[in-house]
């Protein structure tokens, strides 16, 4: 349907600017502006070959004065090459701070900047205040634009270090499990014990699609609502991840403060939301702490795609509205009623739901495969499998 050529030689390091990913500027336009922190690695931009480029860039030089580095190699293998080869010394010897493999300062678990400070990050999200710092000034950059501003202590086009380094890949890849337990024997599963220790609580409960649905609006957002502000990160949240009641608490809480309390009270709720609902990190918790809170349907004008999944495999309906002037036909408080929901999801047709309050009907769609609608009204994700395996 269509053609999208590209010339590689007209393009230039970029940077994302706070607070959001597509906020996108070339790094032409940052050039010389003071940096305080880099942060290189997490989950993206943490491959040998990323991290065998940043220590040949760093080798015999020296973080500058004023910036702090820190470098979490994206696995245990990746970390093991590093050590094996030698690259992991050239980068502590250049005043690099070397981390855990994990998602650590990506969401807020350390290495936060200083307030309004400016950090350089090789990461893929960079929302206000996920950093652990509310004012915190993220800028989403590569490994090579990274290490090169690291040295010069100001935004660097890394291309002024002339052509980039031909590095040389290994014949084979580290591959050491020797840590990863096996699954317990079919004989021996049923025996199994979960150790659950007071921070560790169950799985909410969940129950196949009923019939109808009637719940109220618990929540009405805008546009680009994200995981962040759905499901916060940061020191003080991300150690209630196995205890889901507790983390609930904050549950939306930087949109609306009363929401946890407001939805649990109310047993069963609808939230309303605008455009790309869900974008951001693909946080189950996103979905799971809505779970617990009651929360059977997020009609909104569009999702983002793995937000969406996560909704579905929690049991939560994700409907989108087929006119999205419609959205300004619900207000926080009222009382929607989804008649005949089980039977329009069985027979994928559009999803009826009456706003008992105004007496206005609203249709929205459901866009489901045939294992997403089977997963939807079995309650989930856990209850499709149990019931399938």
């Amino acid at each position: 349907d269509e053609v999208i050529e590209i010339n590689l030689s007209e393009l230039e390091p970029l940077a994302a600017c706070p607070h959001s990913p597509d906020n996108v500027k070339p790094i032409s336009e940052l050039e010389g502006k003071k940096i305080d922190q880099v942060c290189i690695g997490s989950c993206t931009n943490s491959s040998y070959l990323d991290l065998m480029r940043v220590a040949h860039i760093l080798k015999g030089k020296t973080v500058a004065d004023g910036v702090s580095l820190a470098i979490a190699p994206g696995s245990k293998q990746v970390f093991n090459m590093l050590a094996m080869n030698g690259a992991l010394a050239d980068m502590i010897a250049a005043g690099a701070r070397i981390l855990e493999s994990a998602c650590g300062p990506c969401i807020g678990m350390g290495q936060s900047p200083n307030s309004k400070g400016i950090s350089l990050r090789t990461f893929n999200r960079n929302f206000e205040g996920r950093s652990g710092t509310a004012d915190g000034q993220i800028y989403l950059v590569s490994p090579e634009t990274a290490a090169v501003s690291a040295l010069a202590g100001v935004f660097t086009d890394p291309r002024k270090l002339g052509p980039a380094a031909e590095i040389e890949l290994p014949e084979k890849f580290l591959i050491n499990d020797n840590m990863v337990i096996a699954p317990a024997p079919v004989e021996e599963m049923d025996n199994v014990e979960i150790l659950r220790g007071p921070n560790i609580k169950e799985y909410p409960k969940t129950s196949p699609l009923t019939d109808s649905i009637e719940a109220s609006c618990s929540l009405k957002v805008g546009d680009n609502i994200t995981t962040d502000h759905i499901m916060p990160a940061g020191a003080k949240i991300l150690p209630l991840r196995s205890n889901i009641p507790a983390i609930s608490q904050h549950c939306f809480t930087v949109c609306d403060k009363e929401f946890p309390e407001r939805a649990k009270t109310l047993g069963k709720s609808i939230i309303v939301g605008g455009e790309n609902y869900g974008q951001g990190s693909s946080r189950e918790h996103a979905a799971l702490a809505p779970l617990f809170l009651g929360v059977k349907a997020v009609l909104v004008k569009s999702f983002a795609r793995i937000h969406k999944s996560n909704l579905i495999n929690a049991g939560i309906l994700p409907l989108t509205f087929q006119s999205t002037a419609d959205y300004d036909k619900i207000k926080l408080g009222d009382m929607l009623e989804l008649p005949n929901v089980k039977k329009e999801i069985a027979d994928g047709s559009a999803i009826t739901v009456v706003n008992k309050t105004t007496g206005e009907t609203i249709i929205a769609d459901c866009e489901l495969s045939d294992r997403t609608r089977a997963i939807i009204l079995a309650g989930g994700l856990l209850d499709y499998t149990k019931e399938n395996s």
